[in-house]
């Protein structure tokens, strides 16, 4: 039997609250660019629910993770929990630092938001794909 994480027990409104209390420990820099990739993903994936995954601030859809996000030190992190979305992006996130599950920005130089909503949407196709 599959147990279930503690997070995904919460009420969806205590997951979201629960990340709102992430964002209070940020410095300003860093929440304004999270804010905005937060609200980007929102936008491009109506149906996800906030809440935490692998210690992150997530979305998941369908119980399965789909993106997460978090802030460093130094950056900001967008994990799009999948190599070959990062892949077949590669030409459009030229000038970010990218590794196989990680797409690290500059608070100063968020991702644009047309930018994430391509790669949730991505993404999302692959969950689909998946699924079937």
């Amino acid at each position: 039997m599959k147990r279930a994480s503690s997070s995904s027990r919460k009420p969806a409104r205590q997951q979201a609250a629960d990340v709102d209390a992430y964002f209070t420990s940020l410095p300003a820099d860093k929440v304004v660019a999270l804010q905005k990739l937060r609200t980007a993903i929102r936008a491009a994936a109506p149906g996800a629910e906030e809440g935490f995954s692998y210690g992150l601030p997530a979305f998941r859809l369908n119980g399965r993770p789909l993106v997460c996000y978090r802030a460093a030190t130094s950056h900001c992190s967008f994990f799009p929990m999948s190599p070959a979305v990062i892949e077949a992006h590669a030409d459009a996130l030229k000038g970010y630092d990218i590794s196989k599950g990680t797409i690290r920005f500059l608070p100063e130089k968020p991702l644009p938001v047309a930018l994430v909503r391509k790669l949730v949407r991505a993404r999302l196709a692959e969950l689909k794909q998946v699924r079937k």
